[in-house]
C-alpha cells in the first residue's frame, strides 16, 4: 500500500485530479466568505461589535478561494464544476449547521442564538481546516507554490480558530453557556458525518481519474470510515473543547493580503 505522501503526490501531479482538488477547496472558501459577509450585516443589536471580525473572517475565506483559483491558473486549468456530494459547505448548511442561506438572503437581523451557532460551526470547521492544511503542507515539500498557498491559509485558520474560541468563551460567560455547549456538540457531530461523506465522494472521483485498483480504493475508503469511527467515539473532543487562545483579538485588524496569489 502506498503512503499518504505518494497519494498526495499523485493528486498534485495529475491535472484532472488537481483541478478537482482545487475546485472543491475554492468553493468552500467562496461560500464561507459569502456567509460571513451576510452575517456581519445581519447581526442582532447586542452583538454588532462583532461585525468587523466576522467581516474580516469572510474576507479571509474569499482570499482562500482566490488562492486556489490562482493555483489552477498557474497550471493553465479552469475550475471544475463542484459535484453536489463533494460540496462540504453546502452539505453542512443542509444539515442545519449555521444560519440557513434563505435566512441570510433576507434583510432581517439574526438572533443571538444564530450567532452562537455560527461561531460554534466556525470553531469546528476551522479545526478541520487547520488540520488539513498541516497535512497538505507536509506533503507539498519541493512545491513552493503549494507550500506558500497552504501556509497562507494555515496562518488565517489559526487566527480564525483563536477568534472562535475567544468569542464563544465570552458568550458563554454572558449567559449563553448552555447554548454554546449544545451548538458545539451538534456542529461537531454533523461535521464529522459530512467530512466522512465528502471524503468518500472525493476519493471515488479521484479513484476514477487516477485509475486506482478496486482493492486500493476499498482500503482508502476503509480508512475514512475508521477515522469517522474514531471521531464519533472520542476524537470529537478536540472540536468541542474551548480554551483561552494565545492569539487574543486575532481578527481585530484588517485582512492580511496575499499578493503572490491574488
Amino acid at each position: 500500500m502506498r503512503s499518504a505522501g505518494s497519494l498526495f503526490q499523485e493528486i498534485f501531479d495529475n491535472d484532472a485530479a488537481f483541478r478537482l482538488f482545487c475546485s472543491v477547496a475554492a468553493s468552500t472558501g467562496e461560500q464561507g466568505g459569502w456567509e460571513s459577509s451576510r452575517i456581519a450585516k445581519l447581526l442582532p443589536p447586542g452583538l454588532r461589535e462583532l461585525a468587523p471580525k466576522i467581516a474580516r473572517h469572510g474576507a479571509d475565506e474569499d482570499k482562500h478561494g482566490r488562492i486556489f483559483h490562482a493555483l489552477l491558473r498557474k497550471r493553465g486549468l479552469r475550475p471544475a464544476t463542484v459535484p453536489a456530494d463533494t460540496d462540504y459547505a453546502m452539505l453542512l448548511e443542509r444539515r442545519g449547521i449555521g444560519p440557513a442561506h434563505d435566512k441570510l438572503r433576507r434583510d432581517e437581523p439574526l438572533t443571538e442564538r444564530d450567532i452562537v451557532v455560527h461561531l460554534a460551526r466556525g470553531r469546528v470547521t476551522e479545526q478541520r481546516s487547520a488540520e488539513r492544511m498541516l497535512l497538505y503542507r507536509k506533503h507539498a515539500a519541493g512545491r513552493p507554490d503549494l507550500d506558500r498557498a497552504f501556509g497562507a491559509i494555515a496562518e488565517d485558520d489559526a487566527n480564525h480558530l483563536a477568534y472562535c474560541h475567544e468569542e464563544l468563551l465570552r458568550l458563554a460567560a454572558t449567559g449563553h453557556g448552555r447554548t454554546v455547549r449544545s451548538a458545539l456538540r451538534e456542529s461537531a457531530l454533523a461535521e464529522i458525518r459530512v467530512h466522512r461523506d465528502v471524503s468518500l465522494a472525493v476519493l471515488a472521483r479521484m479513484g476514477r481519474i487516477l485509475r486506482w485498483s478496486r482493492p486500493r480504493s476499498a482500503l482508502l475508503a476503509a480508512g475514512v470510515h475508521a477515522r469517522y469511527a474514531y471521531e464519533r467515539l472520542g476524537g470529537l473532543r478536540r472540536m468541542t473543547r474551548l480554551r483561552t487562545p494565545e492569539r487574543l483579538n486575532a481578527l481585530g485588524g484588517p485582512a492580511t493580503p496575499a499578493p503572490e496569489f491574488a
